[in-house]
């Protein structure tokens, strides 16, 4: 029998152009399907969310309101809408999950609007929660949960990652009764109905800027190849889906369930991409990389991070992958035809202006040989954003310089933060304006000049059109006011450097 106690769950809106599985809050939705009725608002579908979420409350029979919230866009509706919720139904358990509460845990509940916060998977703890709470017992051996008991908080232990294919399916069949399923299929670069998917849990490695380190602590979990076989052949079947974007935060950890998926999917014509490590698929053997591709690997997204073995070092990443292997790697898988997409941080801890200047100078030259080296391969440019990793030395030494997170919730909702959560504007000491429009310029250029394939708006007269005005200017190394780049791209449908998205 269910409890006659609703579970609203919130997915805030995460981007302004396409909406994708809202696969966290649906996995959380999972794990109380025998326990709880639940329905899920998503921000992404709802011009008034706050709206749609008050309606259901009004009913007077929701106890639990369950919002996952990643950094950026998603905080300027979780944390009002959340304070909502707090004002005019006092009675509702507020819960957050997801990377920024993990993160931020004292912020967060010192607010005074949330109540929980998991971290981690939630597909135990949520549910643990929710009997607790209703039963009137103890959160103190909840895994994976944080709170506040009215003097201190309180972060339990952490739990052992579940066994991804002992977990329920989700009920994609239940999301479509709020929201039509197809319009979570939207158009990329590989195809017209495009499946968002989550296939582990995790990480094994512990780069110290990365925020995914303090949830997982260097563990990794992943689902069978014939699980997501069966799930991806269930959304192309019943919806139409005929491409994949892997948003695991390292999809191909293990060869073999790679070579698995990927004969698996060979015969069922779509195209994936997912995120990896230059050092582990590096391993993978020839025979391997060419399966991926016949079945379908178009392309991968690798932290490259820095062309520096120092700098490697330094954020914890070195050892196992160097400058050279990157730009080795980068004319290896040329021959494979599957597209390289490379991230770079620019702008890592440092002295002084002057030497962030060394260091974006020195980022600019290797970028321009990785292009040298495999033109086709896509570069993304992120800023060095901190991450408050417990022990990290680079994390110690941003505080020193006098780097600190906003105290107030509410404050994390101003622009500046908000481009410093999606790696615009870092707010860090030693990048000054003079660092930043060095770097900005230059991607600006690079943009221009290297059309990435990813940006299906653009048309091939436009890519050769701005390919060309930039020319020259990227073969002379004239990066300085790129005006006319800059008005030509927001003159074509705002043109922009695709952005990670990241209960």
């Amino acid at each position: 029998m269910k409890s006659k106690h609703k579970v609203l769950l919130f997915n805030p809106r995460a981007t302004d152009y396409k909406a994708r599985i809202p696969n966290s809050v649906l996995q959380v939705a999972a794990s109380i399907e025998q326990t709880h009725e639940w329905v899920i608002v998503d921000g992404n579908l709802e011009d008034q969310p706050q709206e749609k979420i008050m309606t259901y409350l009004r009913q007077g029979d929701f106890r639990f309101f369950g919002s996952t919230v990643m950094p950026g866009p998603q905080l300027r509706q979780a944390v009002p809408i959340t304070k909502a919720i707090r004002e005019n139904f006092p009675e509702v358990i507020n819960i957050w999950g997801g990377y920024f509460p993990a993160n931020h845990p004292d912020v967060v509940l010192q607010s005074g609007c949330v109540d929980f916060i998991i971290n981690g998977p939630g597909d135990h703890a949520f549910p643990q929660l929710l009997a607790a709470v209703e039963q009137e017992t103890s959160y103190a051996n909840i895994q994976n949960l944080i709170y506040f008991d009215g003097m201190e908080v309180v972060k339990n232990a952490k739990a052992p990652l579940l066994k991804y294919d002992d977990l329920p399916d989700l009920p994609y069949d239940k999301l479509g009764e709020f929201y039509a399923l197809p319009r979570y299929l939207g158009k990329s670069f590989m195809g017209q109905r495009t499946i968002a998917y989550h296939s582990s849990f995790g990480c094994p490695f512990k780069c110290s800027f990365c925020a995914v380190v303090p949830i997982y602590e260097a563990r990794w979990n992943g689902k069978s190849a014939d699980k997501i076989y069966k799930d991806v052949k269930y959304l192309k079947e019943e919806y139409g889906a005929d491409a994949i974007e892997f948003h695991d935060n390292n999809f191909f950890v293990s060869e073999k369930r790679t070579v698995a998926f990927s004969k698996l999917i060979r015969n069922e014509n779509m195209q994936w991409w997912g995120e990896a490590r230059i050092d582990t698929v590096d391993k993978y053997s020839d025979e391997s990389l060419a399966l991926m591709r016949e079945a379908g690997c178009r392309m991968i997204f690798f932290g490259a991070e820095s062309g520096s073995d120092d700098l490697l070092d330094f954020i914890d990443k070195g050892g196992k992958q160097t400058g050279q292997q990157i730009l080795d790697f980068a004319k290896r898988i040329q021959q494979f035809d599957i597209i390289p997409e490379y991230s770079f941080v620019l702008g890592w801890p440092a002295a002084n202006e002057k030497e962030a200047l060394r260091q974006v100078e020195a980022e600019i030259e290797f970028i321009r040989r990785v292009k040298d080296v495999n033109p086709q391969t896509e570069i993304i440019i992120y800023v060095y954003s901190p991450v408050p990793t417990e022990g990290s030395e680079m994390f110690k030494q941003v505080q020193e310089q006098g780097f600190s997170f906003p105290k107030r919730l509410e404050d994390w909702l101003a622009p500046a933060w908000e481009s410093f959560d999606l790696r615009k504007n870092p707010l860090t000491p030693w990048l000054t304006a003079k660092v930043i429009d060095k770097i900005r310029n230059f991607e600006t250029v690079l943009n221009a000049y290297y059309p990435t394939v990813s940006d299906i708006k653009l048309s091939s007269f436009q890519r050769r059109s701005i390919s060309g005005l930039a020319s020259v200017r990227y073969k002379l190394g004239v990066y300085d006011f790129p005006y006319e780049l800059k008005a030509l791209q927001r003159f074509w449908l705002k043109y922009r450097q695709p952005e990670k998205e990241g209960f």
